[in-house]
């Protein structure tokens, strides 16, 4: 494996541990399926939202055939980019496959444990970001926005 597959992987376990860790706090510690929504600092509430759908809430998956199927999928999608992770040659390739599949892990964990994913970070006081998301969503977010970034460099060949 390649010192940015390692990287990937590192990256992948820290991302799983922390969504998984904060969603127990959230769920557990401040019970906020209890209490709805809590203010923190400024434009930042925490909010108990039950996404059924994919990202952000769209194309909701109420049935049980769609919750497997896209607790599936999303697995199948982190083993190929675990796959593809080993092969990695560019640091941020790294980190960008290690937050998708860290992020994509972390909400298949919830969508098989739940029937749905647990979000909660609100800033719709804000007035143009509306939808309530968590850390995985976030890390898939940086994630695919890195890849992009990293398929824009040009590639240099090795010297000789």
């Amino acid at each position: 494996m390649t010192p940015a597959g390692r990287l990937a992987f590192g990256l992948a376990a820290a991302v799983l541990a922390a969504d998984q860790a904060v969603k127990a706090w959230i769920l557990y510690g401040l019970n906020l399926p209890l209490r709805l929504s809590v203010e923190v600092l400024g434009p930042l509430r925490l909010t108990m939202v039950w996404n059924e759908g994919v990202s952000f809430g769209f194309l909701q998956a109420r049935h049980d055939l769609a919750r497997w199927g896209l607790t599936v999928f999303a697995l199948l999608v982190a083993l190929a980019l675990a796959a593809w992770a080993r092969q990695a040659d560019r640091r941020l390739l790294g980190v960008s496959l290690g937050l998708i599949i860290g992020g994509a892990v972390g909400n298949a964990i919830d969508r098989a444990r739940f029937g749905a994913v647990a979000d909660f970070i609100d800033v719709s006081a804000l007035g143009f970001f509306p939808w309530v998301f968590n850390i995985a969503d976030s890390a898939i977010t940086i994630g695919v926005i890195l890849m992009l970034l990293d398929s824009f460099r040009r590639e240099t060949p090795p010297a000789r």
